[in-house]
């Protein structure tokens, strides 16, 4: 299956920030309530190492993705970790609301760009289901960027280009309808465009397809890398692993000392 590069709902600069929000605010709901990424922890714990820090520059967060769950199991080997929240649409009622339930968030108010991250952010920045949204130009420009700063950089994606993936995005619409009222904080907003007017579900429907669509695989993440400038400078792995209910495909450079 190709890959098919068709618009979503999030990225779109003329959608309400409300709706942007109550879309984040679900995926960082269910991300933080499953085990979706128990087999990552190890290629996370491994990344930071290499990389020699405690930070975490975590770039398109949305609403905070499954952070809070990741913070959890990584503090348990690492209880010095930092994680920076940021994002090009950043949701900040979420971030506030993050990093009320854990002391060692921060977040910056401020539009960041995964392509052109500020040179005064250290650490191992992480994307978390969001490469799909780049087209290749821009997704080997965030690659490049990280390359250009010695910034290491940890990326993964929790959906695969495949009829598997496509129809569990089907159904996503069900676990909208009945984790809605358990989504912190609470916004009666929320309630009236889920259940009387049900824009976030059928948002997040189109959304998560058109996610599977635009999925890299690890062969294309493997192209992508292959056109760096000073690759040879990183040592990268790229692959996919059991994690949860699902598989995780990943894409990990860190900078070579």
């Amino acid at each position: 299956m190709s890959r098919i590069h068709l618009f979503e709902f999030e990225d779109q600069q003329w959608l309400p920030k409300f709706i942007r929000n109550y879309m984040t605010d679900f995926l960082q709901f269910l991300a933080n309530k499953t085990p979706m990424y128990k087999g990552i922890i190890t290629i996370l714990e491994k990344a930071l190492k290499d990389t020699n820090t405690n930070q975490i520059i975590d770039l398109g967060s949305g609403g905070g993705g499954g952070l809070i769950w990741i913070n959890k199991e990584l503090r348990k080997r690492n209880p010095d970790v930092k994680i920076l929240l940021t994002d090009y649409f950043p949701n900040i009622p979420a971030f506030e609301h993050t990093q009320k339930q854990v002391d060692n968030f921060d977040f910056i108010r401020t539009s960041i760009d995964a392509r052109n991250v500020p040179e005064n952010l250290n650490g191992l920045r992480t994307q978390f289901l969001s490469l799909h949204h780049f087209k290749p130009e821009d997704a080997q420009q965030i690659l490049q960027n990280a390359v250009d700063s010695n910034s290491s950089i940890a990326i993964f994606e929790g959906q695969e280009r495949s009829l598997q993936s496509i129809m569990a995005m089907i159904f996503s619409p069900i676990s909208v309808l009945l984790t809605t009222p358990f989504i912190r904080p609470f916004h009666i907003g929320r309630i009236i465009f889920t259940y009387l007017i049900p824009i976030v579900p059928i948002l997040i429907l189109w959304d998560g397809v058109v996610s599977s669509l635009r999925t890299y695989s690890v062969d294309e993440m493997n192209v992508l890398v292959s056109k760096l400038n000073n690759k040879e400078n990183f040592n990268w792995e790229i692959g996919k692993v059991k994690s949860g209910p699902t598989k995780i495909l990943y894409l990990v450079g860190t900078k070579k000392y």
